[in-house]
């Protein structure tokens, strides 16, 4: 038996499908299982290109590593991104400097 997801709305485990449709028996809400992945929220580069992880991107701004003298120049090339929740967008490992969180506004995706 696969698991259902709560409800969005109230919580409720006691979820059920009707076709395509989810129910919850508790709030009457309805919802769709695709639907419901749609909503993630979509990270986009500086020009706009959607990104993924295990993307390639570049730094567009040289960015100062706050609490140190260190500088993400322009033009670093960053593999392997894993993008989170919050307000710096994506995870990374940087040349040179290490683990870094980077906000999506100073990448640009590369081709690979």
């Amino acid at each position: 038996m696969s698991e259902l997801p709560p409800c969005p709305k109230c919580e409720s485990p006691y979820t059920y499908e009707d076709g395509e449709l989810l129910i919850c028996p508790e709030c009457a809400h309805e919802w769709s299982l695709t639907a419901a992945h749609a909503d993630a929220p979509v990270v986009r580069d500086s020009n706009g290109t959607p990104l993924a992880d295990g993307d390639t991107v570049s730094v567009i701004k040289d960015l100062k590593v706050k609490g140190s003298s260190a500088v993400v120049k322009v033009g670093t090339k960053v593999k392997g991104i894993r993008l989170v929740e919050g307000d710096h967008d994506i995870d990374c490992k940087i040349p040179g400097i290490g683990q870094m969180g980077l906000k999506s506004e100073f990448v640009k995706k590369v081709a690979e």
